[in-house]
């Protein structure tokens, strides 16, 4: 499953949820702001900066601020994996 790394006032972050639950992608959100872990690994895939939204796919992978072509395009090359 799918985890996206948000905040509360990431514009990028609604917008990709409202398309993945369009689109029937299932994920699990974690506020980064709510749990200095979930902030620490998005510094530590970003450059040391905390920006959202992050995507970590299945297979431990992720994609800064993907658009929803992206995600899709990321989970058919893990199920074809």
């Amino acid at each position: 499953m799918l985890t996206m790394y948000s905040t509360t006032w990431c514009g990028y972050c609604r917008r990709l949820k409202t398309l993945l639950d369009r689109e029937g992608i299932a994920y699990t959100e974690v506020n980064i702001e709510e749990d200095p872990a979930a902030a620490e690994f998005v510094m530590s895939v970003n450059g040391g900066n905390q920006t959202v939204p992050t995507v970590r796919f299945p297979d431990g992978s992720t994609m800064t601020n993907p658009s929803l072509a992206q995600v899709k395009e990321r989970l058919a090359e893990i199920s074809a994996a």
